[in-house]
Parts: structure tokens; C-alpha cells; sequence
């Protein structure tokens, strides 16, 4: 019997390859609209981050996010994705 392959994706802000459902995706909607989506369901453009606050800030830093999705991203919108991110590790 064949083992199932585990989808990889790759942090952009530690930019280690990590299991699919080890990160969290960030989406860009169609309206450029960035949120964070713990289903993975989401319509729109991703890039995975660690669920760690510290890649968040790294993603920052070398501005990936904005590379991976191709328009600016405000501080409050990574401000926004540090809070949810710190609610959801709660749960």
C-alpha cells in the first residue's frame, strides 16, 4: 500500500519547508483584502507563515509578504495578523 504524501509548504518568514497543516495561510482576497485562514478554504492568493509571532515579524522585515502577493501591506493589517494569531494559539 502506498503511504499518502504529506503536502509541504515553505514559511516565508523562516523560509523552512514544514508540513501544510503546521502553518498558517495568509490570503489575499480578490479585493486585496489580507487575512489569516486557519482552513486552509479561503478564495484568494496565499503564502503560509509558522503560526509563531516571531516568523510574522521576520515576514515583516524582509517584506515577503508583500513579495508573495504583489501589493503593499499596511503595519495595521501585520498588527491585525499578530492578534488573531495570538487569539487562535489560545484556543
Amino acid at each position: 500500500m502506498q503511504k499518502k504524501k504529506i503536502p509541504m509548504r515553505q514559511c516565508v518568514g523562516c523560509r523552512e519547508m514544514k508540513p501544510k497543516r503546521e502553518l498558517i495561510r495568509v490570503v489575499r482576497a480578490p479585493e486585496c483584502e489580507i487575512s489569516l485562514d486557519f482552513r486552509g478554504k479561503a478564495p484568494g492568493r496565499g503564502a503560509y507563515v509558522c503560526a509563531n509571532p516571531a516568523c510574522l515579524a521576520r515576514a515583516k522585515k524582509s517584506r515577503a509578504l508583500e513579495r508573495a502577493f504583489g501589493c503593499p501591506v499596511p503595519d495595521e493589517v501585520f498588527d491585525q495578523l499578530t492578534r488573531q494569531m495570538e487569539e487562535h494559539a489560545d484556543e
